[in-house]
Formats: C-alpha cells, structure tokens, sequence
C-alpha cells in the first residue's frame, strides 16, 4: 500500500473525520565534506527521495496526539515544559512544538500520525527529517509560515540539543529543510551562507552501499580529532584550519604531532575538494566529482583515520569495479559507502558488492539507490 494512502487510513482509524493536512520532509546525504562543520569549512548535503511524511490536523485542544505506524506506539502530551512524553521518539515532536513555542511562535493540539521510509541506522538522518516534516507543518498550520526556513532548519537543531540529548550541528535538518529537487547544497559552517549546485546527472546514479556494521571504540575519536585541529590552529593563530594553506600547515610541520599533522592535513585538503567538486558539477564533470570522492576516502581511511576494514573494502571493490567515485559516508567506524555509479555498471556493482562482501563478512549489505530531492513541504491531498 502507498506510504499515504496507509497514512489516510490509520489516521481515520484513529482518529475520525475531518481528514488533516499532509507534510514530508526528507533524509540527506552528503557527496563531500565529512569532518568539516567544526572546521569552520564546506559540507555539501542534499535531501533524498526517502521521506517522513505526516497527516496533521489541528484538534482544538491543548494535547497532542500522535501515532507512529512505523514502531506501532501512540503519544499523547500537553505542550507544557513538564509535559514531556516518556517515549524517545515522541520527545523530536514534543521538541519542536516546545521550540517553536520558546522563540513565541504558535502551537496548539494537534492529531497526527506519521511513516516513512528513510532507513534507520544507515546515516540518512530520519531524526532531522521528523523533525523538519513536524517543524513546517506546525509553522504553515498555526504560524501561516511566517517562520522562516533558517529558523525551522534551528528549532530541529535545538530539539536534538535540549530534548534527545543529542549535540549535532545543523547540516542534517539544513538539508531536509532546504532541500531542492536536482540539486546539493554548498553550505559554509562558518556563516551558514549557501548556495545551491545542480545536481542531475543522466549517466549516474547514487547508491548507498550500507555496511550494517558500527564498531564500538573505546576513546572519543570525535574529540580526539576535534581537538587535534584545534591544537593546529591555535599553533598558527587562527580561529580554525578554514584559514590555514597546505603550504602553511607544511612549514609548522616539525613542530606539531605526526597525528595532529595528518587530521590537519586531510581537513585543509577536504575543504579544497569541496570546493572543486562545485566546479566540476557546474562544469558537468562528474569525473573529476569521483576522483575527489576517492580521494576523500583516502584521506578518511589513512590521514583522519575514520574508516574500518569494511568501509575500506567497499571502497576499494567500488574502484576495482569501475564506480565513478565512492567514500565513507557520515563520522565513520561503520555504516555507509556513497557510490557514484555510472548507470550502465549499476546492476553489477550492487551484485558484486553484495555477493563479495557477504563473502568476507557473513552478512549482505543493505543497499539503496537515492534520487537528489525535495526538502520539507506540504503535500496535495
């Protein structure tokens, strides 16, 4: 049954006429720029075509009322600071309405039931796109869409923050809010400016080759790399590697780490590809948009060190292959690959890397093919 169509009906199920308004907001992926956002560099996401979606109608009271058909459980909470729902998934909801209303913004009850079809656990972030499909319904119901999309992108980024627990940046719910059909988005994390890229190639397509494996570490790697560019940049007295030249951080090389050269040297040669990639798109080379996608699995695997055996064997089978361009995707240690595949080597590709890595280590990848989309919206009924 159709996503909405199976909506539609458990929201009738549930919870009678009238039928409500629906909404969707989209999962992400990033062709380049891993490790920068706290660099003060580039990230280069776009929304996909694997969305939340939602049918929302206002009830007329305080409480909200909410169904997940995905995990089978029912919310109900008031809009009350003390109101917080137990449940962890009804907390991104609860969130958002609390953070609209903080920044004096308007929420009354609501009835809602939502699904969706973002893979959970593969780094697509189904939280962001919860939270910007609840964000921009609640904002065009009960604000007439007078919140603008910046601060939607911001009330998604503070609900991670103040009520999951969780300390993300915002490159997540900027894409599933910003999110344009056929294009990526250029965003600079030191000033949050944008610019949209196209993004529309007829000969490739993107596949997303999920590992199912996440290793379990010890230590902070996050930190400990976080804190490793920030040593490099304090030693050269600037507020972040965003303002450091290769040839820059070569002349201090003897004074720092080997380490802290190393995750130095891959942040200031990852913001140079970001750079270049936008060329070459513009440029409708999508070559050269590969060259760099390797060349950014090299620098993750070998100077940041980020990846683990499997990332590296699915890179590394991608290039024996003939796949374009492919490299981890997301903070590393397990889950994805993306893949820019040209369309006559998809089918073999995907055979390949499942029977082959299945093979090595007695599990199949999960694969998905992702079409550059549209962020969060309202839907015709």
């Amino acid at each position: 049954m159709e996503m909405k169509e199976h909506i539609r009906n458990k929201f009738a199920e549930r919870f009678g006429a009238p039928e409500g308004e629906f909404f969707a907001s989209a999962g992400r992926i990033n062709l380049i720029g891993e490790h920068t956002d706290y660099n003060e560099g580039f990230v280069f996401p776009g929304a996909i075509d694997k969305v939340i979606m939602a049918e929302i109608r206002p009830n007329g009271t305080d409480k909200v009322r909410v169904f997940s058909i995905d995990i089978d459980d029912y919310a109900e909470f008031g809009l009350r600071e003390e109101d917080a729902p137990s449940q962890s998934w009804a907390r991104y909801i609860f969130g958002i309405c609390r953070e609209i209303i903080k920044r004096g913004g308007k929420v009354q009850g609501f009835d809602a039931v939502f699904a969706g079809n973002v893979p959970l656990g593969a780094g697509l972030s189904s939280s962001a796109a919860l939270e910007s499909c609840f964000a921009f319904a609640l904002n065009e119901l009960f604000n007439d869409g007078k919140i603008d999309k910046f601060e939607l992108a911001k009330i998604g980024q503070s609900t991670e923050h103040n009520y999951c627990g969780v300390n993300c940046g915002i490159m997540d719910q900027f894409a599933s809010v910003f999110g344009k059909k056929g294009h990526l988005i250029r965003l600079d994390c030191r000033d949050l400016s944008y610019e949209y890229f196209p993004f529309a190639p007829e000969n490739h397509t993107l596949v997303l080759v999920d590992s199912r494996v996440k290793h379990e570490l010890k230590d902070s790697p996050y930190n400990k790399r976080r804190e490793s560019c920030e040593r490099v940049a304090k030693s050269l007295g600037v507020p972040s590697l965003r303002d450091v030249s290769l040839a820059e951080l070569n002349a201090v090389k003897v004074t720092i780490s080997d380490e802290d050269y190393r995750r130095a040297k891959y942040v200031i040669e990852e913001r140079d590809r970001v750079l270049a990639v936008c060329a070459a798109l513009e440029r409708g080379d999508y070559d050269e948009v590969g060259r760099m996608m390797y060349a950014t699995h090299e620098g993750l695997s070998k100077d940041y060190e980020v990846s683990c055996e499997e990332l590296d064997f699915l890179a590394d089978l991608a290039k024996e292959i003939g796949v374009t361009g492919a490299r981890i995707m997301g903070g590393g240690f397990g889950g994805c690959t993306i893949n820019l595949v040209r369309k006559d080597l998809h089918d073999k590709f995907i055979a390949e890397a499942t029977k082959r890595f299945a093979e090595k280590y007695g599990h199949e990848p999960k694969v998905y093919d992702v079409i550059i989309s549209d962020g969060a919206r309202r839907l015709e009924a």
